[in-house]
């Protein structure tokens, strides 16, 4: 159900678009993204933060750590901030709550200030009311959020509510933006036929980690050193917050396992880039199993990332309930392959098992063992593996996130027969 459009025909004389998007604060994902859609010919872009928490710097619950980003959240795009009626530095149903959303969408005259408003979430108090505003307003609205099908444990009651919630809100929801395959079925299985879908994938700035991988490489032993490893030998990397549900201890089982048949000279290293909860946890485990190879590098901020993608074999990702995973796209960005677990939702567009890395199902650690040994079945593989890896992302970019928005755009608003 996608409208045909063309950017390439949009005339520079003709009136943009003028569109909202509404989201909690700056994201560090997002900030590339919202760079790039303002640089979109057809597309002028305001974007209204509740909360400016994460430019001040602020203390990550799931790392455990305070947390001031070295990449810019602000450059390259119009946005402000809306007036707080509720900020408590973080984000959740209740907060934060913002002031004025009506009014900034209307004119002095009463009229629309925007001719769509694109909103992040539906399951806050801010979002509800921003797309209620719109709606009084005659303005449509663009859905995006990264809900899937494998949720948490309802009960019957519990899932009557959300979908007897879902046949309202879809009332007022003008199309939807799946990021991936698990959330177009989501939106579907709630949603049915009545509000269409536009694809916008969750994508990373690609070209930013290639070019920041290659220029590690020169610098690989000096990280090696830094992390007292040796020249000749591989690496597993994990790079989350260790909380429970990303499951690195199923990691840390699955590699004693597997180090426990692997030559001395063939043996990998485990490097694990994060903090949180459960670091104390993971360090006594790898005492009790006696893994002497384990490196704890705490927390690094994105900009760090690419030189352990490129000092790593493979990166490893065992979450439960991950609807996506976008640091699976920086490692494959970076030509090293991935092996996910089947609740890391991005595995469904972004994974074929055996070729761009593995899939095994989550919680199963001989099947996570065994994943492992396929990838170190051969000193080539891993290499072969990255490169497959690097191809299969290069299709999946903001490139598309543009096409798919200018797409709903053109289905959803007044401007249509303008373009």
């Amino acid at each position: 159900m996608t409208a045909s459009f063309d950017p390439s025909t949009v005339g520079t004389e003709l009136r943009k678009v003028r569109l909202a998007y509404l989201v909690s604060h700056p994201i560090q994902y997002q900030a590339p993204l919202l760079r790039r859609i303002a640089r979109a010919s057809a597309i002028d872009l305001t974007v209204l933060f509740g909360s400016d928490f994460s430019v001040r710097g602020y203390k990550d619950r799931g790392f455990g750590v305070e947390v001031a980003w070295d990449t810019p959240l602000l450059d390259g795009y119009h946005s402000e901030f809306l007036r707080p009626l509720r900020d408590t530095g973080g984000v959740s149903p209740t907060t934060p709550i913002s002031r004025g959303i009506l009014r900034r969408l209307q004119l002095s005259d009463g009229s629309p200030a925007f001719d769509a408003l694109w909103v992040h979430g539906y399951a806050s108090i801010n979002s509800l009311q921003a797309i209620l505003a719109a709606n009084a307003l005659g303005i449509p609205v663009l859905l995006r959020a990264e809900s899937w099908l494998a949720d948490r444990a309802r009960s019957p009651l519990t899932l009557a509510l959300k979908s007897a919630f879902f046949k309202l809100l879809g009332k007022g929801i003008s199309a939807v933006l799946p990021i991936g395959t698990v959330n177009a079925e989501y939106w579907a299985h709630y949603f049915g036929t009545s509000v269409p879908q536009f694809l916008m994938p969750y994508a990373v700035n690609n070209d930013y980690f290639a070019e920041l991988t290659a220029a590690a490489a020169p610098r690989e032993q000096e990280l090696r050193a830094e992390l007292g490893l040796s020249a000749d030998r591989p690496v597993i990397l994990f790079a989350s917050k260790l909380q429970q549900r990303k499951h690195a201890d199923h990691l840390f089982e699955a590699y004693s396992r597997l180090i426990k048949d692997t030559p001395p000279a063939r043996r990998p290293y485990l490097v694990v880039v994060g903090d949180g909860e459960q670091r104390a946890q993971l360090e006594a485990q790898a005492r009790d199993l006696d893994l002497e190879d384990v490196r704890f590098a705490g927390f690094r901020n994105q900009s760090e990332l690419p030189r352990f993608f490129q000092l790593a074999d493979v990166f490893v990702l065992p979450s439960r309930h991950e609807p996506w995973g976008l640091i699976v796209n920086e490692a494959m960005a970076s030509g090293c392959p991935v092996v996910a677990s089947t609740d890391v939702g991005c595995h469904a567009d972004l994974i074929t098992d055996g070729v761009e890395g593995c899939v095994f199902p989550v919680g199963d650690i001989a099947a996570l063992t065994q994943a492992l040994r396929q990838v170190f079945s051969s000193p080539e593989t891993p290499a072969t593996m990255g490169e497959a890896a690097r191809r299969r992302i290069s299709a999946w970019t903001y490139e598309q996130d543009v096409q798919g928005l200018q797409r709903a755009l053109a289905a959803t608003t007044r401007m249509t027969k303008d373009w």
